[in-house]
């Protein structure tokens, strides 16, 4: 019989987070490579990747990091590429890069909702293909963590967010894990997501200003926002065998909002 304590071994296992030089990304990051990891990270901006990745090392984990813009389908290939060229092998992809826009859905402007969808739903779409073809699927085994959020479950208030894209394609993703999970399953792939909600971030930082962040504590069943390692254990047991019967689930992580 498996020690429980070793379910969540992650020792030569490998995996790609997009969007992991800050934020979510970055804490599941330090999560997986704390339980042995090894952990490529990809943004956009070099200087927050080689940040972040300093600070990954410093904590003892194997981490390296590429340039990448998911939200441009034609890097997704070269991305692709790179990757396995470093890794070898994906065992663990994390989509966790997004973006929102704000505003009011009479006028929502065209170009911020492709802006959302292709970096929400396109590229991750690509890059998880990419990812399922070239190394996943051959091998039969894969861990599949998508990051949409409670926005995907539910609309907006009255006079609080108008981010009509983000919670399409945030709505988008939770059936994306649910079709995906069906269809990939029978090659040893788990498909899963978790949906945050509140956690202080550099994108959710001007909603929390305006709307304050005793005011959402308040509304929040656990009368607190997310921390630094809130997602983190929810995040392990996707990627790891103490989850390895569980796909095609979204899994709320946003203090009980979602149940009330």
């Amino acid at each position: 019989m498996t020690h429980a304590r070793t379910l969540f071994d992650l020792d030569g296992r490998t995996a790609l987070i997009t969007g992991g030089s800050r934020g979510l990304g970055l804490q599941i990051a330090e999560a997986l490579g704390d339980f042995g990891a090894r952990v490529l990270i990809c943004a956009r901006k070099a200087d927050e990747l080689e940040r972040a990745v300093t600070h990954l090392r410093g904590r003892g984990i194997v981490a390296d990091w590429i340039v990448a813009d998911t939200g441009n389908a034609q890097s997704i290939g070269a991305l692709a590429d790179a990757a396995l060229l470093k890794l070898e092998k994906v065992d663990i992809l994390v989509n966790n890069a997004g973006a929102s826009w704000g505003a009011a859905a009479e006028d929502y402007p065209l170009e911020a909702w492709d802006k959302v969808f292709n970096l929400n739903m396109r590229g991750l779409f690509l890059l998880t293909q990419a990812i399922g073809k070239r190394s996943m699927i051959p091998r039969k085994y894969g861990r599949i963590i998508n990051i949409t959020s409670i926005a995907g479950l539910r609309g907006n208030p009255p006079g609080s967010m108008k981010t009509i894209a983000y919670n399409a394609s945030k709505g988008a993703l939770v059936n994306f894990t649910r079709a995906l999970a069906g269809e990939w399953g029978p090659h040893g792939i788990t498909v899963n997501a978790l949906a945050p909600g509140f956690f202080p971030t550099r994108m959710s930082k001007g909603v929390i200003e305006g709307i304050g962040e005793k005011t959402l504590a308040a509304m929040t069943p656990l009368q607190r926002l997310g921390d630094d390692e809130d997602l983190k254990g929810a995040a392990l047991l996707f990627a790891s065998d103490a989850g390895k019967h569980i796909s095609g689930q979204i899994l709320a992580v946003d203090g009980g909002v979602s149940a009330v």
